[in-house]
């Protein structure tokens, strides 16, 4: 006898193509359609920046895609936000609480009866949400009065409110973490650790490597540039502005090297990063590429990988600077301090310290020796942790296993 498939919904709230899209698409090119019937779920078909959506590229894989129009706030809700700002003036705390009791009115609750409609009309086994518990709150009280499985893929190091982690202990059947990190700050914040499990993030290790020197001649980069460069949505949690900081200093302290910084991706910070650079004097060293959809291309340019995120879950793109043999600098944070061991896979941080990051970059320009070193280390720890098919086997146990706790339906 076949068994039946699981069928599961997966459901994400964001509007922009980041990491946690990537390593979506990655398992859903792999997962077993035998075992799982799965259609995603958005607010909105976002697009690569001048590239395809996300509906064409699942619908090339396979996957249907049900898009629910995000709702615009209603006047009211913006009426009564403003009236209780004013008459809450005296105390930040029940501003917020105010703020949050309205956003659950107004946005949370209406959409979650909305995803409750599609769970129940399409008779689905599993919601599978993936980002966090605070983007995804509707898929919380979707499930209410349902026997539908709830799943939440963390793919962030979270915020938790007291009231969060309750609706979560109530309401969730399993928590995937990408990292021991990111489970760990779950576990502090009062999530049951029966509820949690981890499944590293991983990346396809048998892909076809870029080549670099056709990649750097695209750029006008010469064999003597020593190429800094990271990637990654310009946003204020990338802290690139610490980056900029601490290059300023590497070129004071070695104000003859040839070198360039290479910013790939887009984001709101662009034009704050640019005025930066202007009046750090770095303009010159600066290419700010915009988003590309071939950024691990890209990345085979780099010397040296520098990510100076104040939180990350577990950065796929130190990985692929790892399985590329470039040495990664990073902030010593969540999900990038479990990927990096100091002095041996690469080289950490304390995160917003722009002079021990100013040292490393001078440490990595300098030693080629330690480069080679690092990278090797690195190459071979990628290979031996994280490959993709470790993440996809993990993933798909914990749907297959997965029961619901909510069997009093109705």
């Amino acid at each position: 006898m076949v068994p039946q498939k699981r069928k599961i919904l997966l459901f994400d709230s964001g509007k922009e193509w980041g990491g946690g899209t990537n390593s979506m698409l990655e398992l859903l090119k792999r997962i077993d359609r035998q075992r799982f019937d799965i259609t995603c779920c958005f607010y909105h078909n976002y697009r690569r920046a001048g590239g395809e959506s996300i509906e064409q590229v699942l619908n090339a894989i396979g996957i249907p895609m049900l898009v629910l129009p995000a709702r615009r706030q209603p006047g009211w809700a913006k009426v009564l936000k403003e009236l209780g700002r004013s008459l809450l003036f005296f105390s930040r705390n029940a501003r917020k609480a105010f703020t949050r009791k309205m956003d659950t009115l107004w946005r949370i609750q209406p959409d979650a009866r909305r995803l409750k409609k599609v769970l129940q009309d399409g008779e689905y086994d599993v919601l599978y949400m993936n980002n966090q518990p605070g983007s995804n709150e509707e898929g919380y009280h979707a499930v209410r009065g349902t026997s539908v499985a709830l799943v939440q893929h963390c793919r962030i190091e979270p915020v938790l409110s007291p009231s969060l982690v309750q609706l979560v202990n109530q309401q969730i059947d399993r928590i995937i973490a990408v990292s021991k990190g990111v489970e760990k700050v779950l576990l502090a914040n009062g999530v049951e650790a029966k509820l949690c499990v981890t499944v590293n993030n991983a990346i396809d290790i048998h892909q076809p490597l870029p080549d670099r020197h056709k990649m750097r001649e695209s750029l006008g980069l010469n064999d003597d540039t020593f190429v800094f460069g990271s990637i990654g949505s310009l946003i204020a949690r990338k802290a690139n502005h610490h980056t900029l900081e601490a290059l300023a200093l590497f070129r004071q302290k070695h104000p003859d090297a040839e070198w360039k910084m290479i910013l790939i991706g887009e984001g709101p910070e662009r034009q704050a990063l640019e005025a930066q650079a202007a009046k750090l004097g770095l303009s010159d060293h600066l290419i700010f590429t915009g988003f590309r959809n071939n950024p691990f291309d890209y990345l085979a340019t780099f010397d040296a990988f520098i990510l100076a995120s104040s939180s990350e879950g577990l950065p796929r793109v130190v990985l692929e600077a790892m399985l590329l043999g470039i040495p990664a600098i990073g902030s010593d944070v969540t999900g990038t301090g479990e990927l990096i061991s100091h002095q041996h896979t690469g080289l950490l941080f304390p995160w917003s310290d722009i002079h021990a990051l100013a040292e490393h970059l001078s440490a990595i320009w300098q030693d080629a020796d330690l480069r080679q070193r690092l990278a090797n280390q690195a190459h071979q720890h990628v290979r031996d942790h994280y490959a993709i098919e470790h993440y996809v086997a993990g993933v798909e146990h914990e749907l297959a296993s997965l029961s619901s706790r909510r069997t009093d339906h109705v």
